[in-house]
């Protein structure tokens, strides 16, 4: 890749949001004017088609029994009329579920979940591969799709919002070394290795690894990557044997005024067969059962002895979060793509690779952000690979890839 890194003077420092809208509900519209309608839809047994006559924001689907039916929720949609149906779909219906979001509604003769889709390049088009499954294999949570970046449609405007500081998180923890060129208007990335101390994460069965100690000398060679590219600056949120509560790590980021914040990480399943990486992004429904089981698992982090060390933290409480995140959970999405393309060269991936769980590692509300699992310590192969010199080299250059990749793109679209 060759990129011309020369003239950002701070291009590509993330855009400002030191306010958070607090929105007071009975005073809050929205303006649905510019929403894009759906103008076709075309559904049978394998593949579901809905076309738009303009842009949206996202779309969502999810399941349901009793009766069955799939739902497709279109932000930034205006519903239409009808559709042709056929197969297992018996009929289609539309609505306006709110002023800014359309559900469609396919009705079956049996259960039924979407396993695939995606937008087209223009964003017009969206198809969903649709598979049926027994009741009992039905799964929970939605799965979400976003059009390409430059066909997206903008949110809607707030009629009436008031504006307080969000402020930067006051955390004691002493910010960490940042490496690389010594120029602030390059990006700046946090890398964070999760777990540390007394808490060492998911321990290998085959070979008695730490989680903490494998994803530590993965951080460490993904920051050595990219200041030997010397594209970008980077910090680490540990780079010894420390612990930290999950707040600190993105309290680190949101210090540093970072641009990605990346979370790596190491998974465990009771089945040793499992392997293979994955992306999470934030959600708060997670994607599947395994995701919410993730976040209940990795959020349990800051808990020792039955005390939380956690806490709420006045600046990123929840309504503030609810409201400045959706473009930033926007980028973090568009991010975890990039990491799925360029990581698959030199590592394997799972099937359905990018997640969704509400991780609160995840929750700075103005620094988009992933948390990558490298891999199963429960399977030979990938701690085998996640151990060595030359297996943490491949995962260092996926990533580093990625993020330069990400870079380069925002800088192309300014």
């Amino acid at each position: 890749m060759n990129f011309d890194w020369t003239d950002m003077v701070g291009a590509l420092h993330k855009a400002a949001m030191p306010f958070a809208a607090i929105l007071a509900s009975s005073l809050l519209t929205v303006n649905p004017a510019n929403a894009g309608s759906v103008s076709r839809i075309d559904a049978n047994d394998g593949q579901i088609t809905v076309s738009f006559d303009g842009l949206v924001e996202s779309a969502s689907t999810f399941s349901l029994l009793g009766p069955d039916r799939i739902a497709v929720d279109i932000k930034g949609g205006k519903a239409g009329r009808g559709g042709r149906a056929a197969g297992m779909i018996k009929s289609v219906r539309q609505g306006q579920y709110s002023p800014n979001t359309a559900r469609i509604v396919f009705d079956l003769d049996r259960p039924a979940v979407i396993t695939a889709g995606g937008f087209s390049a223009d964003g017009k088009s969206l198809k969903l591969s649709l598979q049926s499954v027994g009741s009992d294999a039905l799964k929970k949570g939605r799965k979400s799709f976003l059009p390409p970046v430059q066909f997206r449609a903008e949110p809607p405007k707030k009629s009436y919002s008031v504006k307080v500081p969000l402020g930067k998180p006051q955390d004691k923890v002493t910010l960490p070394k940042v490496s690389g060129p010594d120029d602030k208007s390059r990006p700046l990335v946090v890398i964070d290795a999760g777990h540390g101390g007394h808490d060492p994460g998911a321990v290998s069965p085959h070979s008695g690894k730490y989680e903490k100690t494998v994803v530590l000398a993965i951080a460490k060679a993904v920051r050595d990557q990219l200041v030997a590219s010397g594209r970008v600056r980077v910090a680490l949120t540990r780079d010894t044997d420390k612990y930290l509560v999950l707040e600190e790590r993105y309290g680190i980021a949101r210090r540093l005024d970072a641009d990605l914040f990346i979370s790596i990480h190491a998974d465990a399943a009771g089945n040793q067969s499992a392997n293979g990486a994955t992306v999470y992004t934030l959600s708060e429904v997670a994607s599947d059962r395994e995701a919410a089981k993730l976040a209940a698992r990795e959020n349990r982090a800051n808990i020792i002895n039955g005390v939380n060390l956690g806490g709420a933290n006045q600046d990123v409480s929840s309504i503030l979060i609810d409201l400045t995140q959706r473009e930033t959970m926007n980028v973090s999405a568009d991010f975890a793509k990039l990491l799925i393309r360029e990581g698959q060269r030199m590592i394997k991936f799972r099937s359905n690779p990018h997640r969704f769980a509400s991780l609160v590692v995840l929750k700075a509300p103005d620094t988009p952000s992933v948390l990558f699992e490298t891999g199963y310590l429960t399977n030979k192969d990938d701690v085998a690979l996640l151990s060595s010199r030359n297996g943490q080299s491949k995962v260092a250059i996926g990533i580093a890839n990625a993020i330069e990749a990400h870079f380069a793109r925002k800088l192309a679209q300014r």
